[in-house]
């Protein structure tokens, strides 16, 4: 049967089948043909599928007449890309804006808007490199991220780096987007100094915000992120951030399955993010994203006589050399509702006295953390208070396939200087001290 001769509704139907390319085919056929492929009500549900979009908008989010126009001027500002490689990094992107919008407003709103054939035409010129497919696309959706000095209620301030960070000892990484014009700054600097990053076509596409030096390299010729060792000023020591076997195509523009690691290390961050893996954290009035996991497997959870104990792991790179790695990790302890409950009796309060913990790696116990205290401070634990968090770090031999940490704390029912009981151990269960596939 001819598709002249199908109802309206059917036709409708077929056409939703069709897909929109196949629909602007079919158009061409004939007027009842080219009636029906215009329908905005068709157009409207290809744009939400493939662009998310809700209303009718331009990639700039200006209005546009139709959904069908709307589809057409998203086709033509990326015609130079395969689509299937637009609508992955658009979805890529939209689950990152969406968890940033519910979760901290304030870092998405340093996200600039896309870049210009122009000015991705112009660094690839400036230093001498041709971008990934997946990373020119990356940049057309958003230019990295235009970071000031925020505040809020005068002493609540934010790092707004949306690839997070963490903190221990005196050292605080939180690692933003660098804009088209920072990659090209940064990499020119650097490039005086690490010669290899214009033999091997590599820029810096994301850093640290602190004081602390963090550096991301995506190399231009094979599309792998590596990450700044600790000798990376000196040595020019990197690690890589994403498995090379997912890698591919980053400069094949004739196939759909285009992948380099820029893409596929922001994909994982969307996931860890909205899986809750990682949340938005904040400490000494500090609000900013945690990379230390907060889920299971990778976050130990144990409650001993009502004091729950969470604690995870995460590999600093940029202190990694030769012999060492080293692991920053992050214990928070709190009290449960019903307060401390001890052979029966309940108590509102307990506090901490003695620590240890045993770090292991490849099954050998090769540190025994032992003693008063926890970063000097003797936490007060109350129900409804919150999480008490101290971190700290240990090193782990760079010939280390497996690692992982455990131990107890001794706590007493009540105060320290007002003591209800004798002393209890609450435990810290096994957490894993891991290089993990991808790294942050």
């Amino acid at each position: 049967m001819a598709l002249e001769a199908v109802e309206d509704l059917a036709l409708h139907i077929i056409l939703l089948k069709l897909g929109p390319k196949d629909t602007a085919k079919v158009s061409c056929v004939s007027k009842r043909l080219r009636d029906s492929a215009s329908g905005d009500l068709l157009w409207s549900k290809f744009s939400l599928d493939d662009l998310d979009l809700v209303s009718p908008q331009d990639p700039d989010g200006n209005p546009a007449p139709s959904f069908k126009v709307a589809y057409q001027l998203w086709r033509e500002a990326f015609a130079l890309y395969p689509w299937p490689l637009v609508l992955r990094v658009k979805r890529c992107w939209g689950r990152i804006r969406s968890w940033l919008s519910k979760n901290f407003p304030e870092a998405e709103a340093t996200l600039r808007g896309g870049a210009s054939e122009s000015d991705i035409e112009r660094l690839e010129n400036l230093l001498k490199v041709k971008l990934p497919l997946p990373t020119r696309v990356l940049y057309r959706f958003h230019d990295g991220q235009e970071l000031a000095a925020k505040k809020l209620s005068g002493n609540s301030h934010f790092l707004l780096g949306i690839m997070g960070g963490y903190c221990f000892s005196n050292h605080r990484v939180n690692v933003y987007l660098l804009s088209l014009s920072e990659v090209i700054v940064k990499t020119k600097a650097l490039a005086h100094r690490l010669g290899f990053l214009s033999k091997y076509k590599y820029i810096v596409v994301a850093a640290s915000s602190t004081a602390s030096i963090k550096l991301f390299f995506l190399s231009c010729q094979n599309g792998q992120l590596t990450v700044g060792a600790r000798n990376i000023l000196t040595r020019g020591k990197m690690i890589q951030c994403v498995p090379n076997s997912l890698i591919q195509s980053v400069h094949d523009s004739s196939g759909d399955q285009q992948q380099d690691a820029m893409l596929l290390w922001l994909e994982e961050h969307g996931r860890r993010l909205e899986s809750g893996i990682i949340k938005v954290r904040e400490r000494k009035n500090i609000k900013s994203i945690s990379l230390f996991p907060e889920v299971p497997p990778l976050c130990s959870v144990a409650v001993t006589n009502g004091v729950q104990i969470r604690a995870s792991a995460v590999l600093v790179p940029e202190f990694v050399n030769s012999l060492d790695y080293l692991f920053a990790y992050s214990i928070r302890m709190s009290l449960q509702p019903e307060g401390c409950i001890i052979n029966g009796m309940t108590f509102d309060s307990c506090q901490l006295y003695w620590r240890h913990l045993l770090i292991r790696s490849n099954g050998d116990i090769i540190s025994n953390v032992d003693g008063e205290a926890v970063i000097r401070k003797y936490p007060l634990l109350r129900p409804g208070e919150g999480e008490f968090v101290y971190e700290s770090f240990t090193l782990l031999p760079a010939s280390s396939i497996s690692g992982s940490a455990e131990g107890y704390f001794k706590f007493v029912p009540g105060r320290l200087a007002d003591q209800k009981g004798g002393l209890f151990e609450v435990q810290v269960a096994r957490f894993p001290v891991e290089v993990q596939d991808y790294i942050y």
